[in-house]
């Protein structure tokens, strides 16, 4: 599978999502990202492992505790796939607004 696609696929669970989101404040240990999520610690180990295969998360070991660090780079990727679908969203909200602008003018 290729970056973008192993990227997307692990981003498509919430409960990954969230623990990117966790993680995007700053490194943490897997029984913190385990904390609010009502899953065994074994299951967010398993989601864990999906965002290091995706590049999204980097585990060291200090000691006995597994310390997880989001990477955002894999992000860039998706990024970069997104960005000329930019100009068609804006065309379609310009057409939008000028729409509700000659509404407006008619009433």
């Amino acid at each position: 599978m290729d970056t973008l696609s192993t990227v997307l696929s692990a981003l498509s669970h919430p409960s990954r999502r969230a623990m990117i989101a966790r993680l995007s404040g700053g490194s943490a240990r897997v029984t913190d990202i385990a904390e609010p999520f009502d899953m065994s610690l074994n299951a967010v180990s398993k989601h864990l492992k999906v965002l290091e295969q995706a590049g999204l998360v980097q585990r060291t070991r200090k000691g006995r505790d597994h310390i997880i660090e989001f990477k955002a780079e894999p992000l860039c990727e998706v990024a970069n796939w997104l960005h000329p679908y930019e100009k068609f969203w804006n065309e379609r909200l310009d057409h939008l607004e000028r729409l509700f602008a000659q509404r407006g003018k008619k009433t």
